[in-house]
C-alpha cells in the first residue's frame, strides 16, 4: 500500500475498524509496560515485606521515571527522526542519530549512576522515605541502579523497533521481560527469602531479558543498518531528534515533579497524623500503580488513534474528525466510570491485592487511609482521563499550545500549587482532595478548548481543481529562492522563471505536495501560517505536519528531476543541498520596506505589517532550522543573496545576470 492508498484508508475506512486495528497494539504495550511497575509492588505486599515494602518502592518508583524521562526523550527522537527520514527516503541520517542516541543514553545512564549512588539516602528521603522504611528502599534501590544502563537502553531501543515497523517485536520484548519479573518475584521473595534484593534482582533480571531481544533485532533492521560509523558521534545530526523527543521528556518530568512534591508533603503531614509517614507513603504508591493501568488504557487508545486523527485533520476531513474524537471521548467515559465505581465500592479489595499491612502498628489506619485515597483523591478519576485525552487529541491535530494548557494546568498550574497550601488548613487530608479540585478546574479549561477547537472546525466545500502536474522542462540550472517576508521574493523568482523560460512553482509545489499526501492543499500550503507563535519545534514535530513536510520534500525532488526551474520557499535549498546545477538564492530588504510592501500588498495598518512580518519570519527560520538543522537567512547557506529594496526588476536581472555568468 503506497503513501496515498494509505492516506485513503485512513480517510474512509470505517472508524471503529481503524481504532481496533491502531489502538489495540498501543494499549497492550502500554499495559505491558505498566506490569514492570505493579508486580514488585503485589509480591512485596504480600510478603514479610508488608505495607513498609511497598512504601520502600513507592519512592524509588520517582527515580525510575527520571530514568525513563531521558530514555524515552532520546528513543521516542530518534524514532519520529526515523519516520521522518523514510519518509525522505533518507538511508544516510537516521543511522548516525540512532548510534548517537544509543551512545547517549549509555552516557546518561552513567552519570545518573555516578550522581544517585553516593546521594541515594538524601535522595531517597527527599521522595518521602521514613527511618522505617529507607534500608528497605537503600537495598532496592542498589541493585535498579547497577543496572540502569541495561533499563534505559532497552526503552531507547524498543522506541526505534516500533519506528521501524515492528511493534510486535517490541512488545514481545516487554512481555517477555515483565513474564521472567512475575515468575522471579515469587521465588527470590519467598523461596529464598531475600526480601527487597530479590524483588529487585527480579526487576532487573527481566530488564535484561528484554534488552537482550531488544537488542537482537538491531541486527535485522527492515530500513536502517547500523555499523561502525554509527557509533561516531554526530551530535549535529542527534540534536534534531532530541527535540522531536522533548514532549516525551517534559511529561515524564512532570510526574517526577508531582511525585516529589505529593511524596514531601505526605511524609510531612504524615507525620504529624494519626496515619504517621509509612502509610500515606505505601498507600499513594498503590494509588499510583492502579492509577497508571486505568490511565495507560486511555492513552493507548488515542495514542493508537493519532495517526487517524492526524490525516483527517490535514485532509479537512472535518466531520470525521468530530467523529473521531467523540469516539474516542466515550470510550474514555467508559474507562473512567468503569474505574470509578471500582474505586468507590470496592477499595479495600483493590489495595489488599498489594498484601496486608503486617509490619505497621496500626493496621486500621492502613484501611482507612486507603479507603479515602481511593474515594477522595481518585474520586474524578473520569475528569483525568478526558484531560490527558484532551491533549494527545491536541497534539494529534497540531495544536501544542493546547496540548500542553490542557495538561499543565491540571498538573503544574493546580494539582502542585493545591497540595502545598490545602494541607496547612486540612491536614493530610488536604492533599487527597488536591487531585479532585485540580481535575475539576482542568476539565474545565479543556473542555473549553475542545469546544472551541471543535467548532472552528468548518466542513470543507468541495471545489473542482485543475489537476496539478510536472510543467514540461529541460535539464539545466534550479534555482530555488529564500525570502524574508513582505521583501517579494515570489515576483522576484517568477520574474526570473520568465526571462530563462523555465517553469515556476510555488503554489504549484504545494498542490502537488496535496496530491501525493492525500492532504488538503490550503493545510499543506498554510503550515507556517498555522504554526504557532511559541512552541514552533512540537507542532512541527505532530504526525500530520510531518506528513506534509514529507510529502513537500518527496514533490521537490520530482520538480527539480524534471528539469531546470525556478522554486519559492519550503526550505527547497536544503532539501536539494545534494543537487548539482543548484543555485541557492535568499532575498532579503530593510525591515521599513518590507513594511511597505505587506500594507500594499495586503493592506495591514504599520503595527499589524510589523507583527505580520515578525511573525512569519519566525515561522520560517523554526521551519529551516527543523528541516535541516540550520539557520534561516545565514548567508552561508545560499550561492547568492540581494536587497530587494533596489527594486523587484533590478532584484531579478540581478540573479538572472549570476546564473548567466555560471555558463
Amino acid at each position: 500500500m503506497n503513501q496515498l492508498e494509505n492516506s485513503q484508508f485512513l480517510g474512509t475506512e470505517k472508524i471503529s475498524k481503524l481504532m481496533l486495528k491502531f489502538s489495540i497494539p498501543c494499549v497492550l504495550s502500554l499495559l505491558v509496560s505498566a506490569l514492570y511497575n505493579i508486580v514488585d509492588q503485589i509480591f512485596i505486599g504480600n510478603s514479610e515485606l508488608s505495607a513498609l515494602g511497598n512504601a520502600a518502592t513507592g519512592v524509588v518508583f520517582p527515580i525510575f521515571i527520571i530514568a525513563q524521562a531521558f530514555a524515552w526523550c532520546f528513543g521516542d527522537g530518534c524514532a519520529a527522526y526515523l519516520n521522518i527520514c523514510q519518509g525522505k527516503n533518507d538511508t544516510l541520517s537516521a543511522h548516525k542519530a540512532i548510534g548517537t542516541g544509543i551512545l547517549i543514553t549509555i552516557f546518561t545512564s552513567l552519570v545518573l549512576m555516578l550522581v544517585f549512588f553516593p546521594l541515594k539516602t538524601q535522595l531517597l528521603t527527599l521522595f518521602g522515605a521514613s527511618d522505617n522504611s529507607i534500608d528497605m528502599a537503600v537495598e532496592y534501590f542498589n541493585v535498579i541502579l547497577l543496572f540502569f544502563p541495561i533499563y534505559m537502553l532497552s526503552n531507547m531501543m524498543n522506541a526505534v523497533i516500533r519506528a521501524d515497523g515492528c511493534p510486535a517485536w517490541s512488545m514481545a520484548s516487554m512481555l517477555l521481560g515483565a513474564i521472567i519479573n512475575i515468575i522471579l518475584d515469587p521465588i527470590f521473595i519467598f523461596g529464598v527469602h531475600w526480601g527487597m534484593m530479590g524483588a529487585a534482582l527480579a526487576t532487573v533480571i527481566g530488564q535484561c531479558i528484554s534488552f537482550i531481544i531488544s537488542f537482537a533485532y538491531f541486527f535485522r533492521t527492515k530500513t536502517f543498518k547500523l555499523s561502525k560509523e554509527s557509533f561516531i558521534p554526530d551530535l549535529k545530526t542527534f540534536s534534531y531528534a532530541l527535540k522531536l523527543g522533548t514532549s516525551s521528556f517534559i511529561t515524564q518530568m512532570t510526574i517526577v515533579i508531582i511525585s516529589l512534591v505529593c511524596n514531601i508533603m505526605l511524609a510531612k503531614y504524615g507525620a504529624i497524623s494519626q496515619y504517621g509517614v509509612d502509610i500515606p507513603i505505601a498507600i499513594i504508591g498503590i494509588e499510583s500503580k492502579v492509577f497508571t493501568v486505568v490511565i495507560n488504557l486511555v492513552v493507548g487508545i488515542v495514542l493508537g488513534c493519532q495517526p487517524i486523527i492526524g490525516y483527517n485533520i490535514g485532509a479537512k476531513n472535518y466531520q470525521r474528525v468530530r467523529q473521531l474524537y467523540k469516539s474516542i471521548l466515550m470510550c474514555t467515559i467508559i474507562i473512567g466510570v468503569a474505574a470509578t465505581l471500582l474505586f468507590e465500592l470496592a477499595p479495600q479489595t483493590i489495595v489488599g491485592i498489594f498484601g496486608k499491612p503486617a509490619n505497621i502498628p496500626n493496621p486500621e489506619d492502613y484501611w482507612v487511609f486507603a479507603e479515602k485515597t481511593f474515594r477522595i483523591f481518585l474520586s474524578l478519576v473520569t475528569f483525568t482521563c478526558i484531560i490527558k485525552m484532551t491533549s494527545i487529541f491536541f497534539q494529534a491535530v497540531g495544536k501544542p499550545v493546547q496540548a500542553v494548557i490542557s495538561s499543565m494546568i491540571r498538573d503544574i498550574v493546580c494539582f502542585v500549587p493545591l497540595i502545598l497550601i490545602l494541607p496547612m488548613f486540612f491536614g493530610i487530608e488536604g492533599i487527597l482532595f488536591a487531585a479532585p479540585i485540580a481535575d475539576f478546574i482542568a476539565m474545565i479549561v479543556a473542555a473549553s478548548l475542545t469546544v472551541s477547537f471543535l467548532k472552528s472546525l468548518k466542513v470543507k466545500h468541495v471545489e473542482e481543481k485543475e489537476e496539478n502536474v510536472l510543467k514540461p522542462s529541460s535539464q539545466g540550472v534550479i534555482i530555488t529562492i529564500g525570502r524574508e517576508h513582505g521583501s517579494s521574493g515570489k515576483q522576484i523568482g517568477k520574474l526570473v522563471a520568465e526571462k530563462l523560460s523555465i517553469p515556476f512553482y510555488y503554489k504549484e509545489m504545494t498542490a502537488l505536495a496535496a496530491q501525493e499526501s492525500g492532504l488538503d492543499q490550503e493545510f499543506v500550503s498554510e503550515i507556517n501560517a498555522n504554526s504557532p507563535t511559541m512552541l514552533h519545534s512540537l507542532y512541527l514535530s505532530t504526525d500530520v505536519i510531518q506528513q506534509a513536510i514529507i510529502a513537500q520534500d518527496k514533490v521537490i525532488r520530482k520538480i527539480a528531476a524534471n528539469g531546470s526551474c525556478v522554486i519559492v520557499g519550503r526550505a527547497a535549498d536544503y532539501v536539494l543541498r545534494n543537487y548539482e546545477h543548484i543555485v541557492r538564492v535568499f532575498i532579503y530588504a530593510p525591515e521599513e520596506y518590507r513594511m511597505k510592501r505587506v500594507m500594499e500588498v495586503y493592506g495591514d495598518s504599520i503595527e499589524e505589517a510589523k507583527r505580520n512580518i515578525y511573525r512569519s519570519d519566525e515561522a520560517r527560520a523554526a521551519y529551516y532550522k527543523n528541516i535541516s538543522g540550520k539557520s534561516w537567512g545565514e548567508r552561508h547557506n545560499y550561492d547568492f543573496l540581494v536587497d530587494s529594496s533596489i527594486g523587484i526588476e533590478n532584484c531579478a536581472k540581478a540573479i538572472y545576470d549570476y546564473i548567466a555568468s555560471l555558463g
